[in-house]
């Protein structure tokens, strides 16, 4: 594994961020969730993991894109030669805003694969009033308040925010943009997006085949990543939250290494910035069970979901020029369907780990 992109924080004195347990936590739990993916990938059955805290919770995979909900929009929304760049941000942002699989299986069930010219004469806003108010139309992921200048109902808003973000000009200079950061100022500018938003958007939109920015550029960090790194770090050093995200990023196969990790990332891939701001966030949460002790550097609520298992096949399939769907292929019938041989390796370096875990021994 190579961490490719140039260091770009600036620490103001000569001395490391302080870490607390929450920091050594972070790399323990970031591996041992990937492990359950793996094994989930397997056909493993359940418990999939021996740690009590991951076992009874729902926490994200380590790597964003692998989570089910971005594993559809790869595969089912952005994902066709019939989609140029105009409907792929269009399909990408209609999605997004709701971020439920449901709700979109309910437009396509309706008018057909939604397009620019089916939100621009309202045929997904009539889709989705069919069942609004009838059923959740929305993910609890996280809250996009609709835009205060446009009247009507919630979801009526969100898609009047879509189209005006395409006569605005959006998705030309989205497509124009040099860099990720520069992709994001110009969602940045539409109201009802600010920050945390704007990051996920265009880190979603990237997935497409459409946009190449790298993941390693740029990065913002949500109200859940802020509170896991006051988790993990007493003292800064000086340095910026977005700082200590790529500080963390730099050093992963270092800490993974000095822990006596199982880790060799997606499939050789690392984590990307966008990963390591998720896990932060999900430390936040697992933390609150795991080293409760930690609360008095950022309080926080009762985990609120917990753990069901998956009744739905997994699927592994990203985003191609990432090149990782031909790994994903060797040694395995079908896309994210581990050999027999695979799935023995990946239990046995498990094994081979846990009993000197010393975080998730002391649950």
């Amino acid at each position: 594994m190579v961490i490719e992109g140039k260091s770009m924080y600036r620490q103001s004195s000569t001395m490391p961020p302080t870490a607390t347990k929450g920091f050594a936590c972070y790399w323990s739990f970031a591996a041992e969730r990937q492990q359950v993916y793996y094994r989930r990938l397997a056909g493993c059955s359940d418990p999939l993991t021996e740690n009590p805290v991951i076992a009874a919770n729902r926490f994200t995979n380590a790597y964003r894109a692998s989570d089910r909900v971005s594993q559809y929009l790869i595969t089912h929304v952005q994902y066709s030669d019939e989609w140029g760049w105009l409907d792929t941000f269009v399909r990408t942002m209609i999605f997004k805003v709701f971020n439920r699989v449901d709700t979109w299986q309910h437009i396509v069930q309706e008018i057909g694969e939604p397009d620019w010219a089916a939100l621009r004469d309202g045929h997904v806003a009539r889709a989705v009033g069919t069942i609004a108010g009838k059923r959740p139309i929305y993910s609890a992921a996280y809250i996009m308040p609709p835009p205060r200048s446009v009247s009507g109902p919630k979801y009526v808003r969100h898609l009047e925010l879509v189209r005006r973000m395409v006569l605005d000009g959006a998705p030309g200079d989205v497509y124009s943009a040099r860099s990720m950061a520069d992709a994001y100022l110009v969602l940045r500018r539409f109201e009802s997006i600010g920050n945390f938003l704007a990051y996920q958007f265009v880190t979603d939109l990237n997935y497409s085949d459409h946009l190449s920015f790298s993941e390693s550029e740029f990065v913002a960090p949500g109200p859940g990543a802020v509170r896991g790194l006051r988790k993990c770090f007493s003292d800064s050093a000086g340095l910026s939250n977005e700082d200590l995200l790529r500080w963390t990023w730099e050093r992963q196969e270092e800490e993974f290494s000095a822990r006596g990790l199982v880790w060799d990332g997606l499939w050789g891939r690392p984590l990307q910035l966008i990963d390591v701001q998720n896990l932060f966030c999900e430390v936040d949460k697992y933390t609150r069970v795991a080293l409760p002790e930690l609360t008095r550097y950022a309080p926080g609520k009762k985990i609120k979901q917990r753990y069901r298992p998956a009744t739905e096949p997994l699927t592994a399939w990203f985003p191609p020029k990432w090149g990782l769907n031909e790994a994903v292929d060797a040694g395995r019938v079908g896309v994210g369907r581990p050999s027999s041989d695979d799935t023995v390796a990946q239990l046995s370096l498990f094994r081979a780990t846990s009993d000197g875990d010393t975080e998730f021994a002391s649950v």
